[in-house]
């Protein structure tokens, strides 16, 4: 009979836990389509509007407005990938690829199912003028919509766990009673006055090596857990603020070449980089207007911080206030100088190849940087400190002796070596190289103030 009743509860349990499971899981499929417009403000929310011309072309039917044109099938998903693949084997493709002067970015690991979520997601934003909130730029969903949303959802898993917890309950109190049902017709004393604690604690400790076992696994996972959570804390890798002027660096140091110590003039001779002043911009926009040009309006907030107007500096000016991007902690020290220069380390190391990046500036995931042909390759995320460490183990100051970097400097670390320690000198060149750890670089007080 006890039998049949923890099989009956059993069941019972099982059959809760597939109801609450299948919630989930209809939650979770809702939550896929909601992904769309993530995945939208994340990828493609820089150069495209639902309703609205921009860098790109507006995307609202975009799927309809391909296959009216007679877009081969499944092209404008070749497209997202790859728009080079596309306009190779499509001549509507290549016909699309013509109507804007910028290039379409590559997005090669978006899925067919994301990018069908995307362009759900836009399509089923409104029109501005039928009712859509115009702040909202071409009817993006608004933050307050998505916070409504995120509300939502949580709802939905107090409810869920409030329904679990009550099935639990339910379940155990039913299985209590039938035990009792049990013990008297058997003719057992029953334990009217027992706690659900108290009958816990007696299962516990009839199977106390299973339950001490499971007991310092979780122990370890939360330890475990805790540490993993304390590595993340200040890596700010994929960091991208918002910036008063949208710059586009594949433009300026890629299409049109420009060094980036043209812009960057104290790079080599201070601490740090430098933003490039009004002046520097308007050196080349005083011809360059961008009429006609979907970036007319970004060249026109240049000339509204230089007073320009009408080919004449007419007006106050006022600075360009940009967010700071790479932010290291108060008791760091680096210098651009020391590394350009001395170290020759070329920008791409820690910047990424900017003649690639559309935007203003990012901090580079360390995966990123390691696709740049020439970088070293490392490991740690950036601007961590193991990041730091790590490059300065595997950057040399120089392949060979140090006196072959031909420097007063790096001629006297040579002279010392050889007078004082020879065979440690032999140590640090049976690699052919002198690294930065050998000579210093791993001292505390290189970094730290």
């Amino acid at each position: 009979m006890l039998r049949i009743i923890n099989q009956w509860s059993h069941g019972f349990l099982a059959i809760a836990f597939i109801t609450v499971m299948s919630l989930s899981n209809a939650q979770d499929a809702a939550k896929i389509k909601v992904d769309g417009g993530g995945l939208f403000k994340a990828k493609c929310a820089s150069c495209h509007q639902p309703h609205k011309d921009g860098t790109g072309p507006k995307l609202f039917k975009a799927r309809d407005k391909w296959s009216a044109g007679g877009a081969k099938e499944g092209s404008i998903y070749t497209w997202v990938n790859n728009w080079q693949n596309a306009a190779a084997t499509d001549p509507y493709a290549m016909q699309v690829s013509q109507t804007k002067p910028t290039a379409m970015s590559a997005f090669p690991e978006l899925k067919k199912e994301e990018i069908d979520g995307i362009l759900d997601y836009v399509d089923a934003q409104p029109e501005p003028s039928a009712g859509g909130n115009d702040k909202s730029k071409g009817g993006v969903v608004t933050a307050e919509a998505e916070g409504g949303e995120s509300e939502g959802n949580s709802w939905t898993w107090i409810l869920l766990g409030v329904i679990f917890v009550t099935v639990i309950l339910a379940v155990g109190g039913v299985r209590r009673q039938l035990n009792h049902a049990v013990r008297e017709s058997e003719g057992k004393p029953v334990k009217d006055h027992e706690t659900y604690f108290s009958e816990l604690k007696t299962v516990a400790w009839k199977y106390r090596l299973h339950v001490g076992l499971a007991s310092l696994v979780l122990v370890i996972s939360i330890i475990v857990a805790l540490f993993q959570s304390l590595f993340t804390i200040g890596v700010v890798e994929s960091y991208q603020p918002s910036q008063p002027i949208k710059f586009p660096h594949s433009v300026h140091a890629g299409v049109n070449g420009i060094d980036c110590k043209y812009c960057h003039s104290s790079v080599t001779k201070s601490k740090s980089a430098g933003i490039p002043t009004v002046n520097v911009c308007m050196n080349c926009h005083k011809q360059i207007s961008g009429e006609g040009k979907p970036y007319a309006a970004e060249i026109q907030k240049i000339y509204d911080a230089a007073g320009f107007s009408n080919g004449e500096y007419k007006n106050p000016s006022k600075p360009i206030v940009w967010n700071k991007v790479h932010v290291l902690p108060d008791h760091v020290y680096f210098n651009h100088s020391q590394h350009v220069v001395v170290g020759g380390v070329d920008c791409k190391q820690c910047h990424g190849d900017m003649t690639k990046l559309k935007e203003a500036v990012k901090v580079q995931p360390v995966a990123e940087l390691n696709k740049v042909e020439g970088n070293i390759k490392l490991s740690k995320p950036t601007l961590t400190m193991g990041w730091c460490i790590e490059c300065h183990d595997k950057k040399e100051i120089s392949k060979g002796p140090v006196s072959d970097k031909k420097d007063g400097y790096y001629n006297e670390i040579h002279r010392r070596l050889l007078n004082n320690d020879k065979s440690l000198y032999r140590k640090y060149l049976k690699d052919n190289k002198v690294s930065v750890s050998e000579l210093g670089g791993w001292e505390c007080a290189k970094c730290h103030y």
